[in-house]
């Protein structure tokens, strides 16, 4: 088994945990209860779609598990706006605490703060993280496939529709297509194989080729350049997530900027 594969399976146990003690706490009628939960959620295609946007989704990460403490005490309200300022199209924010240091407020200031499109970046295994989602406010999910077998994809993109939500399916190599489905509005690509941490734009372009011509193509990791984005929106790439390269400099917000400028 190799390392991210490990520590793949090491969140999904947390979460199933986690998910369980959150049940008992707040059940979904609860959840359903909550002001977000009647909100209209702003549509990430649009905002990736609209003339002139600079397809990137902007990523506020305090750390992760391969690399340790990148940006411990940012400050959400303060990054999510600067990059709303800067021209990002949507704003991802982290929610797993165990492993990735998110804070519990972390969403709640995201989503208070902003007026673009907001992605939930969590490990989702549950339906209910899904309800959650939505009362939390954000307007997008992500299901990664490496987690989920292609019917539980369908199921959950499929509920998160029924809430009004935008589902952000992450794939990894070529075994995962068959988790695309109608209910996906946007599939992200990640550069980095999990095998070895190498990244390699040249597969990930290939994979992204296969997928239906009218699919929203996300780039993943190792976004590390202007030059780099260009090349994935030669190929047919719209949007671009990126987190360690802003949140590792002390202004994420201005790097922010100074990136779209040069993009």
């Amino acid at each position: 088994m190799n390392a991210k594969q490990n520590i793949l399976d090491k969140i999904v146990q947390q979460k199933l945990a986690e998910v369980a003690l959150q049940k008992e706490q707040m059940p979904i009628f609860q959840l359903m209860e909550q002001d977000n939960f009647k909100r209209v959620c702003y549509s990430a295609k649009a905002s990736i779609s609209k003339e002139g946007a600079s397809g990137v989704i902007a990523e506020f990460k305090r750390q992760s598990p391969s690399k340790g403490v990148i940006n411990g005490d940012a400050k959400p309200e303060q990054v999510v706006k600067a990059y709303q300022d800067a021209g990002a199209a949507m704003v991802s924010v982290l929610t797993d605490e165990k492993f990735f240091g998110a804070k519990s407020t972390d969403f709640e200031v995201a989503r208070n703060t902003l007026s673009i499109p907001l992605l939930r970046k969590e490990f989702i295994i549950d339906a209910y993280q899904i309800y959650q989602s939505k009362a939390m406010g954000a307007d997008v999910i992500l299901l990664i496939a490496a987690i989920l077998s292609p019917q539980r994809c369908k199921d959950f993109a499929f509920i998160a529709k029924d809430l009004g939500m935008e589902v952000l399916l992450e794939l990894h190599d070529e075994s995962e297509l068959e988790h695309v489905n109608s209910f996906v509005d946007l599939v992200g690509i990640n550069n980095r194989n999990l095998k070895d941490f190498s990244v390699d734009t040249d597969r990930s372009i290939r994979l992204a080729s296969q997928l239906p011509v009218n699919m929203i193509r996300v780039a993943e990791s190792g976004l590390d350049s202007p030059e780099v984005v260009q090349k994935m929106k030669k190929n047919g790439f719209q949007a671009f997530l990126m987190g360690e390269h802003f949140m590792k400099t002390d202004s994420p917000g201005v790097a922010c900027k100074q990136f779209i400028l040069e993009m």
